[in-house]
């Protein structure tokens, strides 16, 4: 009798035990359920007001003027507050890239040299193989590279001899590193359609790819646009013939943060639409990356 009562007590022992475990991994598993759902919604929340940003940036930069307007397409970062979320948001003209499609081969090489820091033959192959890749026919440029020299080089595909839908694409062309696209990827557009560059909008990289550009002539130039902007001026001529007007499609980037520090990134490329049914094109609608900008100061 008093050995069948010790075994039993074990055995409720061991029975108390899986219980207590059984309910432990019940509760964390509702746990995590619960985390996960509440981060999806706020996940969701965020989209939405990213969404949202770019739709109100669309809007000011669409509407009539005014003096000394703050919204523009010059890349300057706006901040608002929307509820417990932080939205930052910023537009800038794509004419302030260098299109993949339209811009001269000697545009291209400079862009090389100047963003990834390759010598002039290096540049001038990765352009001529650009080329290559966007232009139609079986004919090779020298120094370029058609669809026997990828099957050579064991890759599975063939320059599509049709223009660059994306930028992204560029990653594809024989030459190509990763290094490389990275260097020269923000720099790049295949919406501007132009063969120049509107210096209004450039960064200091593009500027340098000019021809006949210098270090020199581009700083000072970028300190006289930056006190224009300030003031909401026009921003003054560029020494350097840049061959690009300012066609109205945007790049807009908007970042949603929420309160528990769940962000949301909203890349997109829009246009006017041109008729009251259609009043916006999109062009391109992305989720980004990683974020670029900087939360203000806290007020004192």
């Amino acid at each position: 009798m008093r050995r069948e009562r010790g075994v039993a007590l074990i055995i409720a022992l061991w029975i108390t035990v899986l219980l207590t475990v059984i309910a432990a991994g019940f509760a964390y598993s509702m746990r995590t359920e619960a985390l996960a759902a509440r981060n999806a919604v706020t996940l969701t929340q965020a989209r939405a007001l990213a969404d949202g940003a770019v739709s109100r940036v669309t809007f000011e930069l669409m509407r009539p003027r005014m003096v000394n307007d703050a919204w523009a397409s010059d890349g300057a970062v706006h901040y608002w507050q929307d509820g417990d979320t932080l939205i930052a948001a910023n537009a800038l003209d794509e004419s302030g890239k260098i299109d993949l499609n339209a811009a001269p081969d000697i545009l291209l090489i400079n862009l090389f040299e100047v963003a990834a820091g390759v010598d002039s033959d290096t540049a001038t192959r990765l352009v001529a193989a650009i080329d290559d890749w966007k232009t139609a026919g079986d004919a090779k440029r020298p120094q370029g590279a058609k669809a026997p020299d990828y099957q050579a080089a064991g890759l599975s595909y063939a320059p599509p001899n049709a223009p660059f839908e994306t930028v992204a694409e560029l990653q594809r062309v024989l030459g190509m590193t990763p290094a490389l696209y990275a260097a020269v990827a923000d720099s790049l557009t295949v919406f501007s359609q132009q063969a120049g560059v509107n210096p209004a909008y450039a960064s200091r990289t593009v500027l340098l790819a000019l021809p006949n550009a210098t270090p020199e002539v581009v700083d000072a130039y970028i300190a006289q646009r930056n006190d224009a902007l300030a003031q909401h001026l026009p921003p003054p001529a560029f020494p350097v013939a840049a061959g690009a007007a300012q066609i109205n499609v945007w790049r807009i980037r908007a970042e949603a943060t929420t309160a528990d520090g769940v962000t949301y990134i909203r890349d997109s490329v829009v246009r006017p639409g041109g008729d009251l049914l259609h009043p916006v094109a999109i062009l391109m609608w992305q989720e980004g990356d990683r974020r670029l900008f900087v939360p203000p100061p806290a007020p004192q």
